[in-house]
């Protein structure tokens, strides 16, 4: 395999969630070096929500590596709730994951790469663009994680930082958070097929589908993309 990020330093938010996993191996297969953080059972411990725990993580990586190329705001916070059961509580968590998160990720990674170069993706969803009744908070979350995205690509051009920022918008994903998140007197067969039929090509994404896209996303074959929103979805936002 062509190692297309070899030697590349990558953090990967999440990353002891099904898709994180995913794209730390998938990362490493390319070549580069990875720094898994989760707020929980990973090699470096970050809480996204966090300024300290940022400022940290990235003085741990360049105190290591001398750079950060690559950061995958990936970590989320998914839970079904139509806004009637919303509670301020739910909406306020899903923000902080989600959105606080991925805001301080791209400020700090910002600071880390603007002299050297690199490559934020940031993941999103196609319910940032086709909201859910059931996810108020996380399709609003979403949606501000795209538009950031664009903002900071906008702001990297005109400041002339070598910085590309990318909005990665997954459909379903087959993971153990799609499993959690099953509403309540809904069997898990129902569900599925509820969230295939969504789905024009007939099924559920695969992790190893996401991490694909993020390895080229991060790549120099993506170099000419940038503050786009880069749809892996099955169809569904058609």
């Amino acid at each position: 395999m062509t190692q297309r990020l070899k030697d590349k330093v990558a953090l990967v938010t999440g990353a002891a969630g099904g898709i994180g996993r995913a794209i730390c191996t998938r990362l490493a297969e390319e070549g580069a070096h990875i720094v898994a953080s989760d707020i929980k059972d990973a090699a470096l411990v970050l809480d996204v929500t966090s300024e300290a725990s940022w400022a940290a993580a990235i003085s741990t990586i360049e105190a290591k590596y001398g750079r950060l190329d690559i950061l995958v705001n990936n970590a989320g916070y998914l839970k079904p709730a139509s806004i009637e059961d919303t509670t301020l509580e739910h909406w306020q968590t899903t923000m902080r994951v989600n959105a606080d998160g991925v805001f301080l990720g791209c400020k700090f990674a910002v600071a880390a790469m603007k002299a050297k170069g690199g490559v934020i993706i940031n993941l999103s969803s196609t319910m940032s663009v086709r909201a859910l009744a059931l996810h108020p908070a996380y399709s609003a979350s979403k949606a501000a994680v795209r538009l950031l995205t664009q903002s900071v690509a906008k702001h990297c051009g005109a400041q002339g930082y070598p910085i590309r920022a990318v909005a990665l918008l997954p459909g379903a994903v087959e993971t153990d958070m799609l499993r959690q998140n099953i509403p309540a007197g809904v069997s898990e067969a129902e569900y599925f097929n509820q969230v295939r039929a969504r789905h024009p090509i007939g099924r559920l994404g695969r992790p190893q589908e996401i991490a694909d896209a993020v390895a080229f996303l991060a790549s120099d074959e993506a170099s000419f993309i940038t503050g786009a929103d880069f749809i892996i979805d099955g169809g569904s936002s058609l």
